[in-house]
């Protein structure tokens, strides 16, 4: 069942399909923009599917597994009973999620208002409703995917969890398909498609999980005393988890009063979550069992180079996304989305966002490196208090500022509040050890990776100005895009092999470690 977790293979494994699922998430956007674009039927779909994915990366991806993957992690590693312990935690989240599905499908209503109470008085609220009540039991398949997924991950095994994604967003491409050839209602048919992509998401990972020799079951649920200690490690998780949650309901209460920004913030979400995913959460997802089982085994130097080495790989990777974000989003919204029923005034709303958005890419990044520091030792508590400071600041920019710039300021208070967030992380790893400190070679690379993104944004404002033309016509917009991003990415593998940011040499000498 044990196999060693290889820090950098586990990176390009979870990011390559992670890169895979955003691909696919972007042509599944792309046919709701053209389908839908900003209109009612599009705004109350996506706040409707919100309402699960809030509650999972509350209970699933949040708390729970923060808790559950390191505990699981050493016992693994102890060879103490890990799938019995995985078992009595696969039935309780079980137990506590059918309760969840009946209360939420009665309080579905409220639970509406409370995300976007903009929406009260006309259609948009009558759909949402119809449509949250068909889509909630999405978290049943997924909160359980997602306890899978963190067995799986422990045990150093990344490719079925990462891949999970993936059929959501093919579930959903075949179902607009469908729905544009059948000429059937393409709310309802998007509404039936989450659950639907749930059951195909749990089928792979509970298959994944049988063919590596992990034989967890349901069974009657009972409150062990591992159980009681992951609910005591859980539940400051938890808290912070619905502080996240509550940071997006402040954004889409801000939105939901300007017809079309919840649409927009979201499409614009979708782009910065890219860079996210397949950087930030692939590291997210691989560190925290590798930290997990050096910090057991008392290795703090493996710690440090796991933890620099993630930092590094981050920000090389990260910072020239963020940068791109900033300088050029008109084009990369117009020609992904800017088709059939989206405009150009939905264009400039969702690019405006999308500049914002990029600007706190790095911040975001940085947290998936800096949380597992903390979960690693079953500290939740500190996370959880950072995330009030941040929640409070998110609140005041987005309610504050929404009176003066409208919904911008949602994502203006996204922004900096994940800043204030990475900042106290930051802080509060000081003391943890030689395994939380940067190395040389990251305090060395820093400043590196940092001109050679300064030196690629230049080059890419001063390319996308030149293609100013091109951005207007539809018929060379796309391959002006590609340009534009071939040309970028070879402008900054350029500057950091001058800058001595990052290197070929720096990757083939990780995987050659990684093999060892």
């Amino acid at each position: 069942m044990n196999s060693p977790v290889r820090l950098v293979r586990g990176f390009f494994t979870v990011g390559v399909w992670t890169l895979a699922s955003r691909i696919l998430g972007f042509l599944r956007d792309i046919l709701m923009a053209a389908f839908l674009g900003a209109g009612p039927v599009a705004e109350a779909f996506l706040i409707a599917f919100s309402l699960p994915n809030m509650f999972r990366r509350f209970f699933a991806e949040g708390a729970f597994n923060m808790a559950f993957v390191p505990m699981f992690a050493k016992r693994v590693e102890a060879g103490a009973d890990a799938e019995g312990f995985a078992s009595d935690a696969l039935s309780g989240l079980a137990a506590v999620l059918l309760v969840l599905m009946a209360l939420a499908h009665l309080a579905m209503p409220w639970l509406v208002y409370a995300m976007a109470s903009g929406f009260a008085g006309d259609a948009r609220f009558g759909l949402a409703v119809d449509y949250g009540r068909i889509a909630f039991p999405y978290i049943l398949f997924i909160s359980l995917t997602a306890l899978f997924s963190g067995a799986l991950n422990a045990t150093g095994r990344f490719a079925a969890a990462a891949a999970a994604p993936v059929a959501l967003n093919l579930v959903f491409i075949a179902a607009i398909l469908l729905a544009a050839r059948a000429g059937w209602d393409m709310g309802l048919t998007l509404a039936w498609a989450v659950p639907v992509a749930g059951v195909v998401q749990l089928a792979l990972t509970w298959w994944a999980s049988a063919h590596a020799g992990l034989r967890l079951r349901l069974r009657r649920p009972r409150l062990t005393p591992e159980l009681r200690r992951l609910a005591v490690i859980a539940a400051p998780a938890l808290l912070a988890g619905g502080v996240v949650q509550i940071n997006l309901i402040v954004g889409r209460q801000v939105a939901s009063f300007t017809e079309g920004a919840v649409a927009w913030l979201s499409y614009a979400d979708r782009l910065y979550q890219l860079p996210l995913g397949v950087v930030g959460i692939a590291i997210g997802v691989v560190l925290l069992p590798d930290l997990s089982r050096r910090l057991r085994a008392g290795d703090e130097g493996g710690g440090q180079h796991a933890f620099s080495r993630a930092t590094e790989f981050a920000l090389a990777l990260t910072l020239p996304a963020a940068a791109a974000l900033v300088v050029v989003p008109v084009p990369l919204v117009s020609v992904l989305f800017q088709r059939g029923a989206f405009d150009a005034a939905d264009t400039a709303a969702t690019a405006l966002a999308l500049a914002v958005y990029g600007a706190g890419l790095p911040a975001f990044v940085l947290q998936k490196v800096l949380q597992p520091l903390y979960y690693a030792r079953e500290d939740t508590r500190r996370p959880f208090n950072y995330a009030v400071v941040a929640m409070l600041v998110n609140a005041a920019l987005a309610v504050g500022l929404s009176h003066v710039i409208g919904f911008v300021a949602a994502a203006i208070g996204t922004t900096l509040a994940g800043w204030v967030m990475a900042w106290q992380l930051w802080r509060g790893v000081r003391g943890m050890g030689t395994a939380a400190e940067p190395d040389a070679r990251l305090r060395r690379r820093l400043l590196r990776i940092l001109a050679a993104t300064a030196a690629m944004a230049a080059g890419l404002w001063l390319m996308a100005a030149a293609l100013g033309p091109a951005w207007a016509d539809p018929v060379w917009r796309g391959p002006a895009l590609a340009g534009l991003v071939v040309a970028g990415m070879a402008l900054y593998a350029v500057a950091a092999q001058v800058f001595g940011a990052f290197t070929l040499v720096d990757l083939r000498s990780a995987l050659r470690r990684d093999r060892r």
